[in-house]
């Protein structure tokens, strides 16, 4: 595993097509932190691509990175890992705003029951 820091964060490269991503707190994520996101994905991780998202922090994204996000071909799944009420509903909503991506994407509680539903898909590919 290889950790790298980002401006709006970390991501932990656990595979070469596996990454935990972190967002520090009160971070407003915009279209060019979402650019510097995807271009590290592209760059350091191979497709299909399989993102834990731990939404340990607290943290937004403003109407534009909303919208773009996840929209990566290359992104095969995401596992979020939630461990507030808003932070729940903050998922939500951003699944809701982008319905029609057909994103396959599970909400868990458990970082472990998160990277078990990613490594099960990624040896299933």
């Amino acid at each position: 595993m290889k950790t790298y820091k980002l401006s709006f964060g970390e991501i932990i490269v656990i595979k070469e097509n596996l990454a935990e991503v972190i967002v520090n707190e009160g971070v407003e994520m915009n279209e060019v932190l979402i650019d510097e996101y995807h271009d590290f994905l592209l760059t350091y991780l191979k497709p299909p691509i399989f993102l834990l998202i731990n939404k340990k922090n607290s943290y937004s994204y403003n109407f534009q990175a909303q919208r773009t996000i996840i929209n990566l071909k290359e992104i095969e799944a995401m596992a979020v890992v939630v461990s507030s009420t808003a932070g729940l509903m903050s998922t939500e909503t951003l699944i809701n705003i982008n319905k029609s991506s057909n994103w396959n994407i599970q909400l868990f509680r458990d970082r472990v029951e998160a990277l078990n539903w990613l490594n099960v898909l990624e040896t299933s590919k």
